[in-house]
Parts: structure tokens; sequence; C-alpha cells
């Protein structure tokens, strides 16, 4: 059982998205705006959070961006519209994945399968101990991740694009290998996804991302991870 906060301002939508999910045996709970989906964090204590982006009072975006200050709690942005800019600046403010309603009760699921694959506990062919890039110690048993000693507060879709690239050093990927490995989208997916992850991953693990050594780009191609363990 999956334990979902849907803040979401639509009452219908609402009312059935929250049916759909809790007849397949998901703890859910709405909340009609962003002041009150985040008292619900605090209470609630939910494992993912579907997050619609027109909402009254404080919009969307920003409670993306303060669920993602406090924690790692995986986020999917709801939207309207597939082109709309709003999802470019939400994947940017750390959410994981987005679907443009309306949306069905069963793809939402295969969504948040998928974001919460990327949180799940530490695999068991994982090698032992941690691998060291620089100043960048990567734990892939426990999914920790520590820049110059420091431990990270990485996004779901971050530390999983971060393990998947650092895994084969210097093999460059396609946006759409990625979209498929770490975002698990079969079919020809939104680079926009990638793009913004990238984007995120750099800001946090690089001395200077517009140089990035870590996650490079190799243009016209795709992305890979630069050097080689110490």
């Amino acid at each position: 059982m999956t334990r979902v906060l849907l803040i979401e301002d639509d009452p219908a939508v609402r009312r059935g998205i929250v049916l759909g999910l809790s007849r397949n045996g998901h703890e859910t709970e709405g909340a009609g705006t962003g002041e009150d989906g985040l008292e619900a964090l605090v209470h609630f204590r939910p494992d993912l959070v579907l997050l619609d982006l027109m909402l009254p009072g404080m919009s969307g975006l920003e409670v993306c961006a303060r669920i993602r200050a406090a924690g790692q709690i995986p986020v999917i942005i709801l939207s309207a519209r597939g082109d709309d800019i709003d999802v470019v600046v939400g994947l940017e403010a750390g959410a994981d994945d987005y679907i443009i309603k309306p949306a069905g009760t069963a793809l939402i699921e295969a969504r948040m399968r998928a974001v919460l694959r990327r949180v799940a506990p530490r695999q068991a062919d994982a090698p032992a101990g941690a691998s060291v890039f620089g100043d960048l110690e990567i734990d892939r048993q426990a999914l920790i991740v520590r820049k110059e000693g420091a431990e990270l507060s990485l996004a779901p879709s971050e530390l999983k694009l971060l393990l998947f690239l650092s895994a084969s050093p210097e093999q460059t990927f396609s946006r759409q290998q990625l979209l498929e490995d770490v975002w698990e989208h079969s079919y020809y997916g939104d680079v926009r996804l990638v793009d913004a992850c990238v984007m995120r991953l750099r800001a946090r693990i690089e001395k200077n991302a517009r140089r990035p050594v870590y996650v490079q780009t190799v243009r016209g191609f795709g992305y890979r991870f630069g050097p080689l363990p110490s």
C-alpha cells in the first residue's frame, strides 16, 4: 500500500483520483490548496505527492519547491497542458515526473510505481562499499551520495540518474535511453525530464555547473559520467 497525498484544486478531479487510488488499495488523502497540502504533508507523511500546478493561493511551483527543500518525497506534477512552460519550471523546481490531465488510474499508478522504484531499498547485487570520483562519494548499497564528505539530499530522479550514469563511467547514453532506464518511459518520451534533472543534479554535485566534470554533455548524442573512480 502506498500513502499518496493529492494536492488538486478541482474537486471533481480530486474525488475521482482519490476514489480510484483508494479502490486499488492506496491510502490517499486529498487537499485543495497548497497550504492545506503542506499541512497534510506533516501529519499524513505520504510516500508520494501528486501535485496540481494550478492552485489557488500558493502556486503549485512553490509547493513543489517547498516539498523538495524539506526532503526526498517523490513529486509527480499533474498538468492540463503538456506544452505548458510551468511543466518545465516544475521539473526544474524538483518534480520527478509529470502526468497530463485527464489521466486514468492505471496511468497514474504506473507512473507512481516507476517513481517509487527509484527510491526502493538497496539492491542485493549492488557492489559493497562506496565508489569515489574526485570529491564525490557514491554508496550504491546505502543509496548515499557525499560531496567533500557532506551527505547530499537528492531527489529520487536525481539519485537514480547519478547511480545509472556513474555505473558506466565515460559511456554515453542518449536522452531516450535515459528516459527508458531511469524514468521507465518505454514510449518516445519528453526529453525535458532528462534535461531538467541533469540541470538540478549538476547544481548539486558540480563545483561549476556550467563546466561540469561529472555529468557531461556529449553534443548531438546525450550525457555521460566523466571521471573514472579513484
